[in-house]
């Protein structure tokens, strides 16, 4: 079984060294057959993108924007500049291709490339992702990006496959502040952990660990006291609806009937839409069994495939009973104002600013003194 799978191992990498030699087609040339010189220049940068040939890409294009300035082709070549600095892939490499999209996007807002350099623009920050345990910057800014996509060209041919991977942001998302919540309330912080995983249960609806994370709220709820008896009734009869399908659906309805509670029906389109997604579920391949555990992106394979992604950012909340409202004493309380009638001591008093001066012009005339 071993060697079966080492010789796998080894078929893998060589097929992958293989498919890294070959020629990999340019997905936006221009299809006209044309001999003028800048249509030259950028056919001849075109075949060394194809050929991983980078640098020297760029420079041609550059070229043929610097001498042909009112070429037809000058959108193709900023873009084809962009897409270069994306294929090359390294962390420099992509930051250069967020900024030549942003630009392409700038100068032509209309051409129908801009929803696919925003498209890629959201999966330069998708694929530095890391895992939910870890720095989550790539992850809120592929969030806001993907949203920036749809909201931007929601009929783009390119909208779908952005849906999806914002799905799988909002996975990961949910996820770490899942993990957080849960640390809370494991450790004794039932407010702390109980306000996140209210947030996460309220926001990220296609979150695959919901029905988890209100099982595990209606816990932090109990523990919290009879006060909580409410949101935690709240939590159990949202797994009952909203998760018909959850593992702790009958532990749900038990704890509800021991509360004197009703227990709601199941929700048929959220029936439907949990079914799918479980059913839909990415399936792990014989790869990433052997080579997964050496990678730092983050699980995304139980990501829901449909459902309409959150298209709001989370806002951080207060955990209840932290911040409430007190009345406090009134900062004016026993301050008076009167009017002085009469001579005051500014009428009585010698001016002290007369002490000043003759002090000044004693010491003034000591130093003169002193220097003669």
């Amino acid at each position: 079984m071993k060697r079966n799978l080492l010789v796998i191992a080894v078929c893998g990498m060589a097929v992958s060294l293989l498919g890294g030699c070959g020629r990999k087609a340019y997905e936006n040339p221009i299809a006209t057959n044309s001999q003028q010189p800048d249509k030259i220049l950028f056919d001849k940068a075109i075949n060394d993108l194809e050929r991983r040939r980078y640098e020297l890409t760029r420079l041609t294009l550059n070229t043929l924007i610097n001498t042909y300035p009112d070429s037809e082709y000058i959108a193709k070549a900023k873009l084809a500049i962009a897409d270069s600095w994306y294929r090359e892939g390294t962390r420099h490499a992509l930051a250069q291709a967020e900024a030549e999209y942003k630009d392409f996007m700038t100068f032509f807002p209309t051409m129908e490339e801009s929803a696919e350099s925003q498209m890629k623009i959201c999966k330069i920050h998708y694929d530095q992702m890391h895992s939910a345990d870890r720095d989550q910057t790539h992850v809120v800014k592929a969030e806001q990006e993907c949203r920036q996509m749809l909201m931007q060209y929601p009929d783009s041919r390119h909208a779908d496959a952005t849906q999806q991977m914002l799905r799988e942001v909002q996975e990961v998302l949910a996820d770490g502040e899942f993990r957080v919540g849960a640390f809370y309330s494991f450790k004794g912080s039932y407010r702390a952990g109980a306000n996140r995983l209210q947030a996460v249960t309220d926001h990220y609806t296609l979150f695959s660990r919901s029905d988890e994370a209100l099982w595990t709220l209606a816990d932090t709820y109990l523990k919290m006291g009879d006060e909580y008896e409410e949101q935690r009734a709240d939590a159990l009869s949202r797994l009952v609806r909203d998760y018909p399908l959850s593992e702790f659906l009958d532990r749900a309805k038990q704890e509800l009937v021991a509360m004197n509670r009703p227990v709601p029906e199941a929700d048929p389109a959220r029936f439907e839409l949990m079914k799918y997604n479980i059913d839909h579920r990415t399936k792990r391949s014989i790869y990433g069994k052997m080579f997964g555990f050496f990678g730092t992106g983050p699980n995304v394979r139980n990501a829901a495939k449909a459902g309409d992604p959150v298209m709001t950012a989370l806002m951080p909340t207060t955990p209840m009973g932290v911040g409430e409202t007190r009345v406090e004493a009134d900062a004016t309380a026993g301050v008076t104002v009167e009017t002085i009638s009469g001579e005051s001591k500014l009428d009585t008093e010698p001016d002290a600013r007369r002490g000043v001066q003759q002090n000044e012009s004693e010491d003034e005339q000591e130093s003169d003194q002193q220097e003669q």
